[in-house]
């Protein structure tokens, strides 16, 4: 194990693009230092792969459970239903992936809404914390977090791309700044913005099979590329590669209990 170890606080390792290699993926994620990945969860549909996987490594993929906002549909209650029932089993970290996306669809938005407005509630009850999907939809999701913070919700928001103003209102909500492949892409304004944020609430994350940092760009995304992501920030931060890997992976221990 290399000397410097990362968290992956969000990658979907049990997906189809990892069929063929997926224990060669985890084992070159031990060796690029990375001592945990979480996994968010998508759907019904993902409930078993993902639960495959935390019994195949326990202790290191570790997952979470949640209603992604892309597949919230007509059904969305039975399928809330499902991963209500699967998330009270207590075997997860935070609930997740859950959020609102107004990109491609707008038809379910006020059910994207409501879901996600049910899932934070969950959350506080179970003292858990939550891990979000925001695209095209920043105002509404933080207007509801901001709306549900009674002091017992946390979280991140994931793949945070925003401006100063947004990244200081998720902090000032008590929330965490998930970065990741983004942050190494050339139009990327995370080199503006992040110094202005400071370190003290991030963590980083792959996004796992989508959004591979540079040099990787354009291919699958896999855990062990945190590091070329920590790079990223080392250099934004001006600060050394031990102190980016230290204080991102003590942030989502802190978070999720790990």
């Amino acid at each position: 194990m290399p000397t410097l170890t990362y968290i992956d606080t969000h990658a979907h390792l049990y997906a189809e693009e990892f069929e063929t290699d997926r224990a060669q993926v985890i084992d070159k994620a031990r060796e690029s230092g990375i001592s945990h990945i979480l996994l968010p969860n998508i759907d019904v549909s993902s409930i078993e792969p993902l639960k495959s996987l935390m019994v195949q490594y326990p202790g290191y993929c570790l997952g979470m459970m949640g209603l992604h906002p892309c597949s919230v549909n007509a059904d969305f209650e039975e399928q809330l239903e499902i991963i209500e029932k699967e998330l009270n089993q207590g075997k997860y970290l935070a609930v997740g992936e859950i959020g609102l996306d107004y990109h491609w669809d707008t038809t379910y938005k006020e059910q994207q809404k409501e879901a996600f407005s049910r899932q934070l509630e969950w959350a506080k009850k179970l003292g858990l914390p939550v891990a979000i999907h925001t695209r095209s939809s920043f105002n509404d999701a933080i207007a509801l977090v901001e709306e549900a913070q009674d002091g017992n919700l946390k979280g991140v928001f994931h793949c945070f791309g925003g401006s100063v103003e947004e990244g200081k209102r998720i902090i000032e909500t008590g929330f965490y700044l998930g970065i990741g492949g983004v942050a190494t892409f050339k139009k990327s304004h995370h080199p503006e913005v992040l110094p202005e944020l400071g370190i003290e609430r991030i963590i980083l994350e792959t996004d796992a099979p989508y959004l591979s940092p540079v040099p990787y760009r354009g291919k699958r995304n896999e855990s062990s590329y945190i590091p070329n992501i920590a790079e990223k920030l080392a250099s934004i931060y001006e600060s050394p590669l031990s102190s980016i890997a230290t204080i991102t992976s003590t942030n989502a221990r802190s978070l999720f209990g790990i």
